[in-house]
């Protein structure tokens, strides 16, 4: 399976955005952070998954956004306990929704807890590696991807944290290694902005260019 591109962080410009066909598209549903959005537009292509992401919100709220919005993701980028996975996983099953993929952050500095990320592998579709810092998640900072070269599990995950145009040979360089065997795509966002939420389209024209130009060599392996 060729990895996925996914435009995350999306607030004042989703229209243009999805003009470029990512194959997702991410909107923040935290109110502290400064792309926090409290709908998702309409219009966006039926081709393109809408993710949401949530930092330690209710139940409630994140089965309510999902079965509002369509979301076809969660991404769960708070201290959310196995217990609270598997207690969402139940609620989705109750309503009357298409239950959305689960997907569980982890920030990463120096070092890759494996039996931390083992815990959560049963009620976890994919795993998102972002770059731990101030705020959860936008802070333009990549972490040394070669501390995944003894990720030994079997859930897929996402590269994220500061990965931009600039990055796009070196991913490709490490999407060709054994600590990516379960790479399943790129998560972007605070290097193709302008300004907080607002993306720069001729940002994410080039790195999409440039990626969908490697799709044959970034596989999942």
């Amino acid at each position: 399976m060729n990895m996925k591109l996914k435009i995350c962080g999306i607030k004042h410009n989703p229209t243009e955005v999805a003009s470029l066909s990512p194959d997702y598209m991410g909107f923040i549903f935290y109110d502290k952070s400064p792309r926090y959005v409290a709908e998702v537009p309409e219009d966006i292509p039926l081709h393109i998954q809408k993710v949401g992401v949530f930092v330690n919100a209710s139940v409630e709220d994140v089965v309510e956004k999902t079965k509002g919005f369509g979301l076809a993701a969660i991404q769960l980028h708070g201290d959310e306990s196995v217990e609270y996975i598997e207690l969402l996983r139940h609620s989705f099953r109750e309503s009357e929704i298409n239950v959305p993929e689960i997907w569980k952050v982890f920030g990463i500095k120096d070092q890759l807890d494996i039996d931390a990320l083992r815990k959560f592998e049963s009620v976890s579709d994919k795993f998102l590696f972002d770059t731990k810092g101030a705020s959860r998640g936008g802070n333009g900072v990549t972490f040394d991807w070669q501390l995944l070269k003894n990720y030994n599990l079997n859930t897929p995950y996402w590269l994220s944290g500061g990965i931009g145009l600039e990055e796009m040979k070196e991913v490709k360089i490490f999407s060709q290694t054994k600590a990516a065997k379960k790479l399943y795509g790129i998560d972007i966002n605070s290097k193709v902005e302008i300004s907080p939420g607002l993306k720069d389209k001729k940002k994410i024209h080039e790195l999409k260019t440039c990626y969908d130009d490697d799709r044959t060599t970034l596989v999942s392996r």
